[in-house]
């Protein structure tokens, strides 16, 4: 795997895929490798840049590994999204799913190299052990036993079973219900042996392996239109390597070791607290400056400024390969009027933006480059794709273009005519929009750039800031959440955390629009709908052959980018800053906190 702005100029491909795999098999040293590269024209800072992308940098030297539970103090996180809630099949917002992984386990969990570990599992299915059917009708999961709830409850196949049905019964309204696609059942073999049935072949046969799971015996009595009223909710009782003290939503999250946790020397911290709340410049200050926290979450935050933190010698910055993306999606629904009490209702069309010609002048106003260069820098990497990494998924197929001259003569030529205030308008509707995102000094600046580009084109772009813990909330009262999405256009980072693209690919399905009856929670928050996008769905999701399937999900990604529903901005790798004595595995591909069983001091 390479480094994207590369993609042109490492001509010898395969053999760098080759020398990369033999270092992570230990055949090749590093110094070796670099000096191959030398051979192919390519520096030292390139052969670091392979490495690091591939998850093979240079580990730093460990004097002190744990062998006992605890010892290792209060392990202190900084959210500068405070988490809402602790149920995670109701974690729209990516803080809350984070907090509710310090209590609940998936079957597995992917590593730094994408690679599926047990997590409750005993073992990853696979045609070897007899876990995969030949035909990819089907996936049998083997439990690991002794495993019990905090409350000492035993986990068994009963509670795998009863999240399939929790999840996907639609009153329930659970964000989880899209990784469940597919699945026609989930069968209880025996006391800890599941069997997943799909409704066709899939390619997938972890499918839904990474959703967090709760208990049967707290929530069966919430299930469906009660779903939101489970004590568990916000008091969350699981197999982790933590349990609850107190919860302050929004606020604060306390929490002290899993005395039923099934592996006795871990966890290492003797508590875990999460403070939430302020922004994510000063959660990086107090992280790599001061160094008042372990671990500040997601640091969207200027790349110089970063370095300038860095410098103080209190913390460091992580940044792993994944395959998440800023973007700016555009509103294909009116979200000023109601249709059947409901705005930005499905049946309503955008007065402005239903005309492709709008949305392609605005796709050719956003200036990439200058959003990397001078905002992202080493944290985010221009794109024109929705879909990007793993490589095998990128497409050539979108052009990255910025013309403001020729949005200018796309919106003369479609009609819409300057007025007297600068201001292009047809038929009464006039270029005034509202962006909105979360507020955040790295997304108010891109803001800006984009309106001052739209103003030249005689679009006036009013800017809207919304706090991150009410933008990403999933409270069904809040009106300025992106689910709801009541404006024009929205930016937001839209996580890709597995490295099968399924899932992500739901973000532009027509199901998975966002409404009422789904209490918002669907992740097609632009609600854009294409017939011909939803059928290569259908149909990568039995295609069994990967070079196919990886052109059916790149030929998806042209069609929604080409329609100019979707500005990509740049595709961001996971950062995190962490104390100079944390040591964690971070993982691009998986919650942050997936494995805080294993974190130390």
């Amino acid at each position: 795997m390479k480094p994207r702005g590369l993609a042109h100029e490492l001509v010898h491909e395969r053999e760098l895929r080759s020398l990369i795999d033999e270092v992570r098999r230990g055949q090749l040293p590093r110094r070796s490798f670099v000096a191959r590269l030398a051979a192919l024209g390519l520096g030292t800072p390139v052969a670091s840049a392979l490495l690091a992308h591939a998850g093979l940098a240079q580990a730093q030297p460990v004097a002190y590994k744990p062998t006992k539970r605890g010892g290792g103090g209060t392990l202190k996180l900084l959210f500068w999204q405070g988490p809402t809630l602790l149920n995670p099949h109701f974690g729209a917002g990516a803080k809350d799913l984070e907090a509710a992984r310090l209590f609940y386990e998936a079957l597995a969990r992917f590593d730094a190299d994408a690679n599926l570990v047990p997590q409750l599992a005993a073992e990853i299915p696979s045609r070897e052990n007899g876990g995969v059917t030949a035909d990819g009708r089907s996936t049998t999961w083997k439990l690991k036993r002794g495993v019990t709830w905090a409350d000492g409850k035993p986990f068994t196949a009963d509670d795998v079973v009863f999240n399939f049905q929790y999840a996907t019964d639609p009153t329930t309204a659970a964000f989880t219900a899209g990784q469940y696609e597919n699945i026609a059942k989930a069968e209880k073999v025996d006391s800890h042996t599941v069997r997943f049935v799909f409704k066709k072949p899939t390619p997938i046969s972890w499918r839904s392996a990474s959703v967090a799971l709760v208990p049967r015996h707290l929530f069966e009595p919430y299930m469906g239109a009660k779903s939101r009223d489970a004590p568990a909710n916000l008091k969350p009782v699981g197999t982790g390597p933590y349990r609850l003290i107190d919860f302050k939503p929004g606020d604060q999250l306390r929490a002290e070791p899993n005395p039923a946790y099934r592996e006795p020397t871990k966890p290492f911290f003797d508590a875990v607290e999460i403070k939430g709340g302020g922004d994510a410049t000063s959660a990086a200050r107090a992280v790599l400056q001061t160094g008042e926290y372990d671990f500040g979450w997601n640091l969207q935050v200027e790349d110089d400024l970063l370095k300038r933190l860095e410098a103080g010698g209190k913390g460091r910055v992580v940044a792993s390969p994944s395959g998440d993306a800023e973007v700016i999606i555009l509103n294909m629904s009116d979200p000023w009027t109601e249709v059947e009490g409901e705005r930005a209702h499905l049946k309503s069309r955008h007065p402005v933006l239903s005309d492709k010609a709008v949305r392609q002048a605005l796709l050719l106003l956003f200036d990439r480059k200058s959003v990397q260069d001078f905002v992202y820098g080493r944290n985010g990497v221009a794109t024109a794709n929705w879909l990007n990494n793993p490589a095998r998924f990128n497409s050539t197929g979108v052009k990255n273009e910025f013309s403001i001259d020729k949005a200018n003569a796309l919106l003369d030529a479609a009609g819409w005519a300057r007025g007297t205030d600068g201001i292009r308008e047809k038929g009464g509707k006039k270029l005034k929009l509202v962006f909105q995102t979360s507020i955040n000094p790295v997304r108010q600046k891109v803001q800006s750039i984009y309106k001052q580009a739209c103003g030249k084109a005689g679009i006036d772009l009013e800017l809207k800031g919304v706090t991150a813990s009410v933008y990403f909330s999933s409270d069904v009262a809040n009106p300025d959440t992106y689910g709801k999405f009541w404006a024009d256009l929205e930016m937001f980072a839209s996580a890709n955390r597995q490295p099968d693209p399924d899932r992500y690919m739901q973000s532009w399905v027509s199901w998975e629009v966002c409404s009422k009856a789904n209490k918002w929670l669907g992740v097609n928050r632009s609600r854009w709908v294409n017939e011909e996008y939803d059928a290569l769905y259908r149909s990568s999701e039995g295609e069994l052959d990967v070079v196919k399937r990886a052109a059916q999900l790149m030929r998806m990604n042209d069609i929604v980018c080409n329609d100019a529903a979707v500005i990509p901005v740049v595709y961001r790798p996971s950062v995190h800053g962490l104390s100079l004595n944390l040591m964690v595995q971070s993982s691009g591909w998986d919650a942050a906190l997936a494995n805080v069983a294993d974190w130390y001091r």
